[in-house]
């Protein structure tokens, strides 16, 4: 039996027009639909978008598009 596991990266990526506790649960709904993605935190205080996800299956520019596509602006972070 062979077992193939896939790599999984962190990528964090900085959100901007957060008003309201409520968009985290709409970027995250909206980023945890793409494929690949295993885990997603919004940290609202922060404006943090903490994705977990393979690479090979979905990109950052997919990670920013979700949530350009959810009404926010995002951009990868270096922190």
């Amino acid at each position: 039996m062979t077992t193939t596991t896939s790599p999984t990266t962190r990528t964090v990526l900085r959100a901007e027009g957060f008003s309201c506790p409520s968009c985290v649960s709409r970027i995250e709904k909206q980023v945890g639909r793409l494929p690949g993605v295993d885990d997603v935190k919004v940290r609202f205080a922060s404006a943090r978008v903490e994705v977990d996800h393979d690479p090979a299956v979905t990109s950052v520019d997919d990670l920013v598009a979700a949530v350009a596509q959810a009404g926010y602006t995002a951009r990868p972070a270096s922190f």
